[in-house]
Parts: structure tokens; C-alpha cells; sequence
């Protein structure tokens, strides 16, 4: 008995690897899923390790570029 897997969608997965991340076909289908997702993820702005905001750092954020009324 086989669990059933997510299909994958590739014209995706191949519409941003050769699209935005500007690979060549050949270099997209050398990747592992590992090296794609770090890709992926770097494009994108997304670092996991990174640490969350604490307090202080954004309390001077906010004093610094603080909301309301355009000059």
C-alpha cells in the first residue's frame, strides 16, 4: 500500500526556476530539491535562521520611520 503524495507541480516549479531565478534548463534539472528550495528561498527574502524582531529594535524602528501623515 502506497500513501498518496502531493502532485507536484512542475510547470510551476519550472516557470520560477527558469523564470525568476533565471536558471538554464540544465542547471534547473542538476538541482536537488534541497538546492532549489535554498534558491528559492533566497530569491524571495526568506532566511529561517534569521531571528524574530525584539522589542527594543522595534520600538526604535518605529521612532525612526514612524506611521501617519506624509510631508
Amino acid at each position: 500500500m502506497t500513501k498518496d503524495r502531493p502532485k507536484i507541480d512542475w510547470d510551476m516549479l519550472m516557470r520560477f526556476g527558469l523564470g525568476a531565478l533565471g536558471l538554464a534548463p540544465s542547471e534547473f534539472w542538476k538541482m536537488t530539491p534541497r538546492e532549489f528550495d535554498a534558491a528559492v528561498k533566497g530569491k524571495m527574502g526568506v532566511f529561517e535562521d534569521r531571528a524574530p524582531m525584539s522589542r527594543d529594535a522595534f520600538a526604535a524602528l518605529s521612532r525612526d520611520y514612524p506611521d501617519g501623515e506624509k510631508s
